[in-house]
């Protein structure tokens, strides 16, 4: 999947705060897309980098896929077509969420 153009809907913009952990603030814009089912059952989780405001939706390329060795899901790493990240700015942009759980990042 990774190289795929996937379309994320954006149920936690950047900005916005986790609705059962009140304290945790999404520095970037994470949400799901739709009509693919992750190991938990629900719709797949992505994390969106470079898009600096708060979207609805966002039609990007997936650069890596986040694998939780604690957890049943992953997430998938969204960005612009034209953009790239590394592993370390990857990780820095999601550790809010992500330094909860013991992750490897895949490209």
């Amino acid at each position: 999947m990774i190289g795929d153009i996937v379309t994320v809907t954006v149920d936690r913009p950047l900005g916005s705060f986790h609705p059962e952990y009140k304290d945790m603030l999404y520095p970037i814009n994470y949400g799901y897309i739709e009509g693919i089912i992750a190991p938990d059952g629900e719709e797949q989780d992505a994390y969106i980098l470079g898009v600096n405001e708060a979207v609805e939706k966002f039609t990007g390329k997936i650069i890596a896929v986040i694998h939780r060795s604690d957890d049943v899901e992953e997430k998938w790493v969204v960005c612009p077509e034209d953009r790239t990240f590394s592993r370390e700015e990857i990780m820095e942009q999601v550790s809010f969420q992500e330094q909860y759980y013991h992750s490897e990042i895949i490209m």
